[in-house]
């Protein structure tokens, strides 16, 4: 799939105030995962169940 073809978004906590933010993208398979300052920049793609443990841990706290 042609990253220009995703459907990408910040998070509802992400400030208004700048560009400094990741950005997710995701689909049935993949969930794909960039920096919102260099949206051209290569980016990560994670399954459904890598990016589902990312969350889990990234909120304990």
């Amino acid at each position: 799939m042609n990253t220009s073809e995703l459907a990408w978004f910040k998070s509802s906590y992400s400030g208004g105030d700048g560009d400094d933010c990741v950005e997710i993208a995701p689909t049935p398979d993949t969930v794909h995962v960039r920096d919102s300052k260099n949206p051209q920049a290569p980016h990560l793609t994670l399954s459904p169940t890598a990016w589902a443990d990312f969350l889990a841990y990234a909120s304990r706290s």
